[in-house]
């Protein structure tokens, strides 16, 4: 636990501009040790934050690396946030031929989903129910492999976020 502190201090105040060479090594390894809230959190002020890119973008990202369970599992959130109405509205384009009767996403038809759309979702996600970023924290918290895809500089941030709330 103490070799695990160590290395997050070495990312207190990092930001995605002074992400080190081995920021993708690090992050692997306080992933497998880090508690699953404590990574939410540090995800969490990555979505939120300026230094990074938007929201909807990096959700894209991580829906690109994942598989279709998480796909599926991710998508649903997002459309439970939005609610049926924003669907309905046509808003989202041919969003709603990905969907099953009642509005749910199977691993299958979320295969199908390109991470633009993905993109799109979560904007308007996040504008009907800004909670859909805990959400979102939480949900790839378990998934920690798959945050590498958001690149060298959030996982930077991840970090130094992390590192401000060693216990």
């Amino acid at each position: 636990m103490t070799s695990l502190m160590n290395l997050l201090q070495r990312y207190s105040g990092a930001t995605p501009e002074s992400a080190p060479a081995t920021v993708h090594d690090d992050f692997d390894q306080v992933a497998q040790h880090a508690d699953t809230g404590h990574l939410a959190s540090g995800l969490n002020d990555a979505f939120r934050s300026d230094q990074t890119p938007p929201f909807g973008n990096m959700l894209g990202n991580l829906f690109g690396a994942s598989n279709g369970e998480q796909k599926a599992g991710i998508l649903n959130q997002l459309l439970s946030s939005i609610g049926p109405g924003v669907l309905a509205s046509g808003v989202l384009g041919g969003f709603t031929k990905y969907l099953s009767p009642g509005g749910t996403v199977t691993p299958q038809q979320a295969e199908q989903v390109p991470p633009d759309a993905v993109q799109v979702l979560a904007q308007h996600a996040e504008q009907h129910d800004p909670s859909i970023i805990d959400r979102a924290s939480d949900f790839y918290a378990q998934h920690p492999t798959l945050v590498q895809a958001l690149g060298a500089g959030s996982l930077a941030l991840i970090m130094s976020r992390m590192s401000g709330r060693q216990s």
